[in-house]
């Protein structure tokens, strides 16, 4: 997977995950002790500048990402039917943006078909 289709697939689900509607249930609640309105918030800021930096985040952004990713990955399990896939959706574009191009190609075959 190259950085432009790396680019191009984040954009697709940041796409798909500006429509949907956050999980109701979910607003003023913590799961396995993480706040779901400001996770959601904290991934999507910084995947939005990701997007809008051609793909660049700088250490900071970077940093508060990586610890996103471990709260997604904590708390997807927890989840099921749309609350799930909402937030399985952050977590594969936290994916895309912080791993390897490959790495993610591994994993999620269905992000990089031609």
């Amino acid at each position: 997977m190259t950085d432009d289709d790396r680019i191009k697939a984040v954009a697709e689900l940041w796409a798909a995950h500006r429509e949907a509607a956050f999980p109701a249930r979910l607003t003023a609640v913590d799961i396995a002790g993480v706040e779901m309105v400001m996770l959601d918030a904290g991934a999507a800021g910084c995947i939005s500048t990701w997007l809008i930096n051609g793909g660049d985040l700088d250490d900071r952004w970077w940093d508060v990402l990586a610890a996103r990713e471990q709260d997604l990955a904590r708390v997807v399990p927890h989840l099921a039917g749309y609350e799930a896939s909402y937030y399985q959706r952050l977590l594969d574009m936290t994916a895309l943006v912080l791993g390897p191009p490959d790495d993610f190609a591994f994993w999620h075959p269905s992000l990089t078909a031609p």
